[in-house]
């Protein structure tokens, strides 16, 4: 297992590039219910969806990562089906929340999957879901690629 240390940086927002600002926009009024897709909350920002994706899992407000304890974690899968289901499902009796899923398209018969997860709520320690997660079968490859609290 690989641990990247990512270093976080406290940034005032005015400094802030245009489209993460209105990234963490979009972002809240999807949260808020305010827009029901991504497509309506950039739209109502004025921000392109590729701005958005691109920066998605990486601005947040600070009040919300000093409430909110995330982690990351990269999965290298073989694509079977039940697989996702069967991840989810395991990271839900861990009492983890899923905040973000991405899921690469299969190629020879090997899938990514990057989960970002809320463990807030978490019954039991990180160290015990990894060990849940590298038992399943399907699952080659699991990454820390980040933790914040």
């Amino acid at each position: 297992m690989t641990d990247y240390n990512e270093k976080f940086y406290l940034v005032r927002s005015d400094i802030l590039p245009e489209a993460m600002k209105k990234t963490i926009e979009a972002k809240a009024l999807l949260e808020r219910g305010k827009a029901e897709s991504i497509f309506e909350a950039v739209q109502h920002v004025g921000l392109s969806r590729s701005a958005f994706y691109k920066y998605r899992d990486a601005v947040f407000p600070f009040q919300a990562m000093v409430k909110e304890q995330m982690i990351t974690l990269f999965f290298h899968l073989e694509d079977r089906a039940g697989t996702l289901s069967n991840l989810l499902r395991t990271v839900a009796q861990s009492g983890c929340n899923v905040l973000t899923i991405h899921q690469t398209i299969p190629l020879q018969g090997k899938a990514n999957v990057t989960l970002s997860l809320n463990t807030t709520g978490m019954v039991g320690s990180i160290e015990r879901m990894l060990q849940q997660l590298h038992k399943l079968d399907f699952v080659d490859r699991v990454e820390i690629l980040s933790t914040g609290a």
